[in-house]
Order: C-alpha cells, then sequence, then structure tokens
C-alpha cells in the first residue's frame, strides 16, 4: 500500500512537525488542521496547482512548450477535434451545477421569435422599411408585438407566484437569453423583481444576452443540443411563441419527446393560433396518419398570459400546492 505522505503535497507548515505526545492538551477547533487529522485534504486542490505552476519562471524549453501545459489550463488542447465529449460533458455539468447552487428546483421556459418588436419598437422597423415587401413584412411583424407584451405579462404573472418548496425556487423564468419574445421574458422577471435565466448560443453574428436576464444565470453554449437539454432539464411548463426555425426546432423536438414518452407530460402553450394555423397544418398531420389524432392534445391554444397561467395553475393544482410553500 502507498504511503499517503510519499505522494502528495504537504498540508501546511504545522504538519512537518513531530506528532504530540499522548499527553500533550488536545488542539484547539480553531488552530489550523494537523496533517494527522483525518479529515484533512492529503491532495492540493487544482486551483492551488495550477497558482504553483504559473508562479514558476518558464525558461527552459520543455517549459515553454505547450506539450507541458496542465491540461486543464490548456484551451488548445480543450479546442481539439478529440475532446469533443469533454466539451459535451463541461456544457452538461456548469449550468447544471451553477443552476443547482442558485436553489433553482423547475422553469417556465419561453420559445420564440427574435425578430417581433416591442410595441415601443414597432412603428420604427416599418418606418425604415425600403420597398413595398420589406413594409409588409415590417408590418406582419408589427401586429405581433402584442405576443412581446404576453410573454413579458405571463413572466410578470410565474415570478410574482414565487413559488418555493423546501426552499428550492419554482417556475424561475428561463429564455434563449436573446432579443425580442425572449427579451420580454426576461423583462417580464425584472418587472416583478425576480431572477431569470438566459441560455444564449454563440453565433456567427453578434448574440449578446438581453439586459433583462440575471447576471449570474446568464449562460453561454456552444452547442446547441446541450443548450436544447438544459432548455427541458427543469421546465415544469413552456410557453410557445410566434417563431422560425429555432422556435420550429425547439417547439418540435419538445413535443417528440413527450409524445414518445421519453419526457413526462407539462403545459406547452401555444400562444398565437392564428399564427400557427397559417404556418403549420396539424390536423392535416393526423388526416395523413403520421401522428395519432390524440397527440393533438399534446399542447393548448392560447392567446393570453392569464389563460396560459391558468393552465399551468390548473395542471399543477398550484394553489393547494403553494398554500403551506415559504416565500
Amino acid at each position: 500500500m502507498n504511503d499517503d505522505s510519499q505522494h502528495s503535497g504537504p498540508a501546511d507548515p504545522a504538519s512537518t512537525s513531530t506528532a504530540a505526545p499522548a499527553s500533550a492538551a488536545p488542539a484547539s477547533a480553531n488552530a489550523a488542521p494537523s496533517g494527522h487529522d483525518l479529515t484533512h485534504r492529503r491532495f492540493y486542490k487544482a486551483e492551488q496547482e495550477a497558482g504553483f505552476v504559473e508562479s514558476q519562471p518558464k525558461e527552459s524549453p520543455q517549459q515553454q512548450d505547450p506539450a507541458y501545459r496542465l491540461a486543464f489550463r490548456d484551451t488548445d488542447f480543450l479546442l481539439r477535434e478529440e475532446l469533443r465529449p469533454v466539451r459535451f460533458q463541461l456544457e452538461l455539468l456548469k449550468p447544471e451545477m451553477l443552476l443547482d447552487e442558485a436553489a433553482i428546483a423547475s422553469t417556465l421556459v419561453v420559445y420564440g421569435s427574435a425578430r417581433i418588436p416591442s410595441p415601443e419598437q414597432a412603428q420604427a422597423g416599418i418606418d425604415a422599411a425600403s420597398d413595398p415587401r420589406q413594409r409588409a413584412v415590417a408590418e406582419r411583424l408589427a401586429a405581433k408585438a402584442r405576443y412581446y407584451d404576453q410573454a413579458r405579462r405571463l413572466a410578470q404573472i410565474a415570478a410574482d407566484a414565487a413559488i418555493v418548496e423546501d426552499g428550492k425556487r419554482h417556475f424561475v423564468v428561463c429564455s434563449g437569453g436573446g432579443p425580442s419574445i425572449m427579451e420580454a421574458a426576461n423583462r417580464g422577471a425584472a418587472d416583478a423583481g425576480a431572477e431569470s435565466i438566459g441560455l444564449n448560443i454563440t453565433l456567427r453574428h453578434e448574440n449578446a444576452p438581453n439586459a433583462y436576464v440575471t447576471p449570474h444565470l446568464s449562460f453561454q453554449f456552444h452547442y446547441f443540443a446541450l443548450r436544447k437539454m438544459h432548455f427541458l432539464l427543469r421546465a415544469r411548463a413552456v410557453a410557445v411563441f410566434p417563431g422560425g426555425f429555432g422556435t420550429f426546432d425547439e417547439f418540435f423536438e419538445l413535443l417528440t419527446l413527450v409524445q414518445t414518452g421519453k419526457m413526462r407530460p407539462i403545459p406547452i402553450l401555444l400562444f398565437g393560433g392564428d399564427f400557427w394555423d397559417r404556418v403549420i397544418d396539424f390536423s392535416a398531420l393526423a388526416d395523413e396518419g403520421m401522428i395519432n389524432a390524440e397527440d393533438l392534445s399534446l399542447f393548448h391554444r392560447v392567446e393570453t398570459a392569464d389563460e396560459a397561467w391558468a393552465h399551468i395553475a390548473a395542471f399543477y393544482d398550484l394553489k393547494s400546492a403553494n398554500e403551506g410553500a415559504a416565500t
């Protein structure tokens, strides 16, 4: 069996002295831990070891070569193709650990467009149009500005509910962290003085978090797959507003997970009946036998935030569940 003292760094200066005789008085509870203490750490923490390395002069060719870097400090190494599984793990672990430390047990997720303007910006988009087609598109987007208000209102309702059980927060608002509908969700939580989550994705064009995301709950992802996983790991309800490819991707993956039984049913609230009826014929999918007729009940159409929250509250019996909750 290996001698532990030969394979770890010294604990502290006091640990280098010889053991005290059995008759000696017991050490004070506030004294520095002895190297003979059963609970004392035998190995330096990674951050301590990294500090040792960084404080040493790198004079030799061996020390200056990238091969000599500590692997967890070597960004070039971590970005290699072969390290993709490790990067997957890091993107899974970091948000999971920080959300757990923030005592967030469940979320209300908001999906939706990054292009729908707020009511204050709607006319500016129309005025900026340079041709009839652009103006028509801008007018259609402006007509959807009401969904910005509804996303903001829904987030405010969830935040005002302030549901806490066993010290864990529930229905914490979570968005993609970007503009438009995502901004509205984070903004609604901020209106109520509550924290909210933003799950941003790195893109070639600029994609900074919106100003309403709580800074220590603002995450950035490289992998869409890991981002979508974090959307749903804590989700207890999902509100889906009009959107494009990204919203479709998130919405249909959620439907697939519930349809196939990989995920238990949760309230899925589909805002904007006119929009969805125009872009997707759900009934035709059932008529063609591509889905079962009962699959159409996996989501519920709503138009207002109050209607959506009423469905969530009924699904979870929130009134009775919250009676004894600490807030």
